[in-house]
C-alpha cells in the first residue's frame, strides 16, 4: 500500500510483536469474545473492497500487558499510533478462521493512542486460495484492561475510494493475488497515522455479530476463529537488485538502481535484476508527478521473440512480460511510497515511467524479503563443489515457496498441493527442524476431506479440485511426520481421516485386486504421454501406477492402525494391499521386457511403475537393479525388435522423488549423484530455484523439485529414522564417488552430525548424535551400534 512512511514496522521489533494466544498476565481464556466484526456500510460484502479503520483509545499510562487478538477477511495490516504491529491472518477456511495475537504495549504510550487497520477484499479476483465468506475486521483485546480496544461500532471505518484490482495478462493458468492500480490522487495517506486524518470520508463502523470462537454454540457468522499456530512472516530488508537496461534515463549498469529526476512529457523504462528469485514487497519512493504513471512488471525470467526462456542470465534481445501494479502518483512536494499489499515474486524488476504535465522525482527503491522464517540449521558440504549450488537452490525454492502456507509455486499459483507439500514438508523437518508448517498443511487437508471421504487436492482453497491420488499421497505425509517428528497426539487425530480416505479408494478395488477406473482428476505426474498428467487407464481402470500409490498408502495406514487404531483395520489393510502388490505382479508384468506395464494389457510402459514396483518391492529384489538400470537408459534398448512398445513415459523432476526411494531400496544409493543431471541442466540455464518441469517450463520455482536437500541428507550423508520421532537413527551413507562430506540433520533432540572422510584403507566417519538418541551405522551390510554423543569409525 502507498502512503508517508507508510512501510516502516517490518523491523525486527516489530515482528516480535506476535505472541501467543495468551500472553503474560492475561488470565484464563473467555468463553466468550466481546468484541464485534465490523465492516463500512455501503462496502459490498463480497465485492472488491479496501477499508481503513481507527480508534482512539485514552491510557493513564503504559501498561505492562496489552495483547489483542486481530482477524479480518480477507487481510489486514494493523497499526499502533502510526507504526505496523502485524498482518494476517494467515489462510484457513470458514470453519478453522485464523486470528493473529500481538502485544502491542510497547507501542502504546500515555495519554491517547491510536489503533488503525487497512483490509481488504479482493472479490471475485482475490487469490483460488483465498476463501472468504464477506468483508470484515475483528481486533478483541485479551484482557479487561484491552476491552477498550474492542471492534464495534464506536470505530471509525472509511471506502478507500484509491485502490482497485488489476487482472494479470500472462500466458498459462494463474491464481494468485492480482495486480494493484493505486491512485495517489485519491489515495487516503492519513488513513493509518497516528494523528487524526485531515482528509476521507469517515463514518462509524456496522458491526457483524460478535467475534466467535471455533466449536461455540449458535456462533452469529460463519467465522470461527482459532488462534494461528504460525510464527509472523519474515521481513526483513534486502538489496533491491541491480539495473541491468535502462532507456529515456541515464543509469549505471550493474549497480543498484539510483534516484533521477524526470521532466514533463518524459517515458523511462529500469529493467533491473535480483540476480535471484525473491518474494517479498518493493517498495518505490516517489515525489511530484501528478497525472503520471508507474508500472512495475515482475517476472521469474526473460523472454525471447519466441516466447522461449532460455539462459535465465541472459537480457540480450529478450523482454519482461508478467503481472504488474500501477501507481498514480497524486503530485506534490511530499515523498510517497508504494507498495503492493500482497507480495509479490520477481528476479526481474521493470519500473516504466511516463509523466504528464508535471515534473517527478523518483526517491529510491527497496525490498522487504518476505517468507516463512525457516532457519536452515541442516547443512551438506563435500569435496564436490557442483553440489552447493544444488543445495542453495533448492533451499531458496523451499523458502520461496513456504509462507503461511506451503504453495506450489509463489508466482503462479500459491496453492497447497498435497504432492508438492509432502516433499516440502521433509525438507522442512529435515533442513529447517520446523515441523509447525507441515502440521497446519496435514490439518488442512484433513479438514478438506469431503464426504466421500477424499482430501482436496489442495486446500485451503475457493474452489474445489479433486485428485484422488494425492488424497493417498496424504496418508503418507501423516506417516513422514511419524517417523521424522514423532507427537502421537497430533497423528492419532489425523487417523480417522486416513480411514475414510483409504475407505473409498478399497470400496474401488476390482475383484482381481487392480484399482478400478478413478474419477475426478487422478494425476500422477507430467509425463510427456500421460493426457494431463494421468497414466494410462482400461475402460475398468487397471492402471498399475494408482494401484501401486495405493498399496503405499495402505501400507502406511496399517502402520497407523497399528499404533493409534485397530488391529482388525490393520489387517483388512495389510490384505488388500498384498491382494493389490499381487495383481499387479500378475497382471502387468511383462516376463520377455522385464518390466511393469502400466496396465494389463501391457501396451504402455512408464518409468513410474516401474519406479513404484522396486520400491514396494513387488519387483522382486533379484530383479529392481536391472529394472531401474534398463529404465534409466531412456531408450528402448530393453525391448525386443519382435515387440517394439512405445518409448517409455519418463519421470519429470516431481515423480524423480521416488526414483531416489527406488534407488536406495534397490541398493542403488551410491548412484544417486548420478541421478542430479536434470538439477546440473538447470544450473546450466541460470535458474536460482527449481522449475516445475523440464523446458519449456510455466513456473521457474516449483516446490515438488527440491527433494535433492531431503536425499543430500538421507541417501548421501546417510541419517534417517530407524524409530518414529527419531527416536532412534540409522546411519548409511552412500557416498558414490565423493571423497569428503560433512552433514547436520536437525531431530527432535537435537543435530545429527556426520563427517566422511575417503582414507587409503575405507573412511573415516565421525558420527555424533544428540543426548538420548542411539541407533545404528550401516556399511556393507554390517550394522555398528551407535550411541548418543561424539563417536568415531573406521569403515573398511
Amino acid at each position: 500500500m502507498a502512503r508517508t512512511n507508510w512501510v516502516i514496522a517490518w523491523m525486527t521489533a516489530a515482528i516480535a510483536l506476535a505472541c501467543g494466544a495468551d500472553a503474560a498476565g492475561q488470565g484464563a481464556p473467555e468463553k466468550h469474545w466481546s468484541a464485534q466484526w465490523i465492516t463500512a456500510a455501503g462496502a459490498g460484502e463480497r465485492d472488491e473492497a479496501v477499508l481503513h479503520f481507527r480508534k482512539t483509545i485514552e491510557l493513564a499510562g503504559v501498561p505492562e500487558h496489552f495483547v489483542v487478538h486481530v482477524s479480518a477477511d480477507n487481510q489486514f495490516i494493523l497499526y499502533v499510533n502510526g507504526r505496523e504491529a502485524g498482518r494476517g491472518p494467515s489462510r484457513g477456511d470458514l470453519a478453522h478462521w485464523r486470528y493473529e495475537t500481538y502485544a502491542i504495549a510497547q507501542m502504546l504510550h500515555a495519554g491517547k493512542n491510536t489503533l488503525a487497520a487497512i483490509i481488504w477484499n479482493f472479490g471475485k479476483h482475490a487469490a483460488i486460495a483465498q476463501i472468504s465468506d464477506r468483508t470484515g475486521f475483528l481486533l478483541h483485546g485479551a484482557g479487561e484492561a484491552e476491552r477498550s480496544a474492542d471492534t464495534n461500532a464506536t470505530w471509525d471505518v472509511e471506502i478507500e475510494k484509491g485502490i482497485e484490482t488489476v487482472r494479470p495478462k500472462v500466458n498459462g493458468y494463474y491464481a494468485a493475488e492480482p495486480g494493484l492500480r493505486i491512485d495517489g490522487g485519491k489515495f487516503d495517506w492519513d488513513a493509518s497515522s497516528a494523528e487524526q486524518p485531515r482528509t476521507g470520508n469517515w463514518m462509524k463502523a456496522v458491526t457483524l455479530g460478535r467475534g466467535a470462537l471455533r466449536e461455540e454454540r449458535d456462533a452469529p457468522n460463519n467465522w470461527q476463529l482459532m488462534s494461528d499456530a504460525l510464527p509472523a512472516m519474515e521481513m526483513t530488508e534486502v538489496p533491491a537488485g541491480s539495473v541491468v537496461r535502462a532507456s529515456g534515463v541515464a543509469a549505471k549498469t550493474g549497480a543498484p538502481m539510483a534516484g533521477f529526476a524526470l521532466g514533463v512529457h518524459t517515458k523511462v523504462s529500469l529493467l533491473l535484476d535480483n540476480g535471484e528469485l525473491t518474494t517479498g514487497y518493493p517498495v518505490l519512493a516517489v515525489s511530484g508527478g501528478r497525472g503520471a504513471t508507474i508500472r512495475l512488471t515482475y517476472a521469474e525470467a526473460l523472454y525471447d521473440a519466441k516466447g522461449q526462456k532460455g539462459n535465465r542470465n541472459e537480457i540480450a534481445g529478450k523482454h519482461i512480460e508478467g503481472m504488474s501494479d500501477e501507481f498514480l502518483p497524486g503530485g506534490g512536494a511530499a515523498t510517497r511510497e508504494f507498495t503492493p499489499l500482497s507480495w509479490r515474486t520477481w528476479r526481474y524488476l521493470q519500473i516504466d515511467v511516463e509523466t504528464a504535465d508535471a515534473p517527478m522525482t523518483v526517491r529510491g527503491l527497496k525490498t522487504w524479503f518476505s517468507a516463512y522464517p525457516f532457519v536452515e540449521k541442516g547443512y551438506f558440504h563435500s569435496n564436490d563443489s557442483s553440489l552447493e549450488p544444488i543445495w542453495k537452490i533448492g533451499w531458496r525454492t523451499a523458502r520461496l515457496d513456504a509462507h503461511d502456507t506451503y504453495m506450489d509455486t509463489p508466482y503462479w499459483e500459491r496453492l497447497q498441493y498435497i504432492g508438492d507439500t509432502r516433499i516440502q514438508a521433509l525438507i522442512s523437518y529435515t533442513v529447517a527442524g520446523d515441523d509447525r508448517l507441515g502440521r497446519q498443511a496435514i490439518e488442512a487437508f484433513n479438514d478438506s476431506r469431503v464426504t466421500e471421504g477424499l482430501t482436496t487436492s489442495r486446500y485451503p482453497s475457493s474452489l474445489t479440485q479433486m485428485i484422488p491420488t494425492f488424497s493417498l499421497i496424504w496418508v503418507g505425509m501423516v506417516h513422514d511426520f511419524w517417523m521424522y517428528r514423532g507427537d502421537a497426539d497430533f497423528v492419532r487425530g489425523q487417523v480417522a481421516g486416513t480411514r475414510t480416505t483409504l475407505d473409498w479408494f478399497l470400496a474401488r478395488q476390482r475383484a482381481d485386486g487392480l484399482l478400478g477406473k478413478l474419477s475426478w482428476w487422478p494425476f500422477v505426474d507430467w509425463g510427456a504421454d500421460f493426457v494431463d498428467g494421468v497414466p494410462p487407464q482400461e475402460e475398468d481402470g487397471g492402471s498399475a501406477v494408482m494401484t501401486l500409490q495405493f498399496v503405499e498408502a495402505l501400507r502406511y495406514g496399517a502402520g497407523l492402525e497399528r499404533m493409534f487404531g485397530d488391529v482388525a483395520v490393520e489387517e483388512k489393510y495389510e490384505r488388500a494391499a498384498a491382494r493389490a502388490a499381487e495383481a499387479v505382479k500378475k497382471l502387468c508384468w511383462d516376463e520377455q521386457r522385464g518390466l511393469l506395464a502400466d496396465t494389463p494389457k501391457q501396451r504402455h510402459f512408464s518409468q513410474h511403475a516401474n519406479i513404484l514396483g522396486v520400491w514396494l518391492d513387488v519387483i522382486p529384489a533379484e530383479r529392481q537393479k536391472e529394472v531401474l538400470q534398463k529404465i534409466l537408459s531412456r531408450s528402448d534398448a530393453g525391448f525386443s525388435a519382435a515387440n517394439e512398445a512405445p518409448p517409455m513415459t519418463l519421470a519429470t523432476y516431481y515423480f524423480r522423488f521416488y526414483l531416489a526411494r527406488a534407488a536406495e531400496h534397490a541398493g542403488l544409493g551410491d548412484e544417486y549423484l548420478r541421478l542430479l543431471g536434470p538439477w546440473r541442466t538447470m544450473v546450466q540455464l541460470g535458474l536460482t530455484t527449481w522449475a516445475e518441469s523440464p523446458e519449456p517450463t510455466r513456473s521457474d520455482s516449483h516446490a515438488w523439485s527440491a527433494h535433492p536437500n531431503f536425499d543430500l541428507l538421507r541417501i548421501v550423508a546417510g541419517i534417517r529414522p530407524k524409530s518414529a520421532g527419531f527416536q532412534e537413527v540409522v546411519i548409511e551413507p552412500h557416498l558414490g564417488e565423493l571423497t569428503e562430506v560433512k552433514a547436520g540433520m536437525p531431530i527432535p533432540r537435537g543435530t545429527v552430525e556426520v563427517e566422511y572422510k575417503r582414507t587409503a584403507v575405507g573412511v573415516a566417519a565421525r558420527v555424533k548424535l544428540p543426548a538420548g538418541v542411539k541407533g545404528e551405522m550401516r556399511w556393507k551390510g554390517k550394522a555398528i551400534a551407535l550411541s548418543e554423543g561424539e563417536q568415531r569409525i573406521d569403515l573398511p
